[in-house]
């Protein structure tokens, strides 16, 4: 029986999505409405994407009765209102990351989904990837000895979009795409608090971060070095050195399709979309669906590969290096 899927919002990422999910056996997945803030946009989204049924409000998705699982794919704030009108209508959810704007939100939004005991999951969707697989099998067996240190950087020339450089839409470098740097090094060292955390920036006049460096040590002397920005393309790779070898998470590291090992070079080609994506590498996508789908079929309320208590720890992370650049969002205050 197929996934029954609800797609909550009509932009580019759902768009994306929607496209990923079509590379997948039609009797294992299944777009069966979409819903925007208008009805005119969620229409021409339905028209383009073969869907049969769209919304023009949230609100009508969450009374739907033939949707097993809700993407959500809107603005970053505005994730946490609406995903706890799904989850507390007790509909599966895949949010986008960030899963909301601070630690507090984050944790009303995993009360929610485990008093209504429904699934969860953050949509990072770099952890479904196969080089991911491949990463933990290679790091389970010391492929490159002890890991002392793990290098992750992430950088494009976004300064001409509001959603990167406006306060009120979620912006920042961090919060954006540096959340991907973050999570590599937390996935690294298998979801173990740091030791400390310190990092710097520089902000825009908006108030959000252009540029930021986090720096975070674990036990045993290990350490990472997290490197994002909104200004400037960076290498956008990533890196973990052993005292027996190196792996390289060839550029993009956020949807790799590349993994090197001690200068072995091995690929994970994708899918040929149907239509033509806005991301990079987006076909990909389609590897979280196939996750939430395997949960969904065992029962499971999460995933093991990103799991409630990492988005957790990811946004605590978040919380203290914004606080230490300076960087607040109106959430913060609430």
């Amino acid at each position: 029986m197929a996934t029954r899927w609800g797609i909550c919002g009509a932009g580019k990422i759902c768009h994306d999505f929607c496209v990923a999910l079509k590379t997948l056996p039609q009797q294992d997945h299944q777009i069966v409405a979409v819903a925007a803030r208008s009805l005119e946009s969620a229409e021409k989204f339905a028209k383009t994407h073969g869907i049969p049924k769209a919304h023009g409000s949230y609100q009508e998705l969450v009374k739907n009765p033939d949707i097993d699982v809700v993407y959500i794919g809107i603005i970053q704030t505005h994730h946490l209102q609406v995903g706890l009108m799904f989850l507390n209508a007790g509909k599966n959810v895949l949010c986008e990351k960030p899963f909301a704007m601070n630690l507090r939100e984050v944790r009303r939004f995993i009360s929610a989904a485990r008093e209504n005991n429904v699934f969860l999951m953050e949509a990072v969707w770099t952890r479904c990837f196969p080089v991911y697989a491949e990463l933990g099998r290679l790091l389970s067996e010391d492929a490159v000895g002890s890991v002392k240190m793990v290098k992750a950087y992430f950088g494009l020339p976004l300064l001409d979009r509001a959603l990167t450089t406006e306060k009120e839409q979620g912006g920042g470098a961090l919060m954006n795409i540096g959340i991907y740097c973050l999570q590599f090094a937390l996935m690294v060292f298998r979801g173990e608090r740091p030791e400390s955390i310190h990092a710097t920036g520089v902000l825009l006049p908006s108030g959000v971060d252009e540029s930021m460096v986090v720096v975070l040590k674990f036990s045993g002397n290990r350490m990472a070095v997290c490197v994002c920005s909104i200004a400037c393309d960076l290498p956008n790779d990533a890196t973990i050195c052993g005292d027996g070898g190196m792996i390289r998470m060839a550029r993009p590291m956020h949807c790799p399709t590349v993994l090197e090992v001690n200068g072995r070079r091995t690929e994970f080609p994708l899918p040929e979309p149907g239509l033509p994506l806005n991301y990079e590498n987006s076909a990909g996508l389609r590897y979280e669906a196939e996750e939430v789908r395997r949960c969904l079929l065992k029962g499971l309320k999460e995933s093991i590969k990103m799991s409630l208590a990492d988005s957790e720890l990811l946004v605590e992370v978040m919380d203290e290096a914004r606080r230490q650049v300076g960087v607040a969002y109106e959430q913060d205050s609430q």
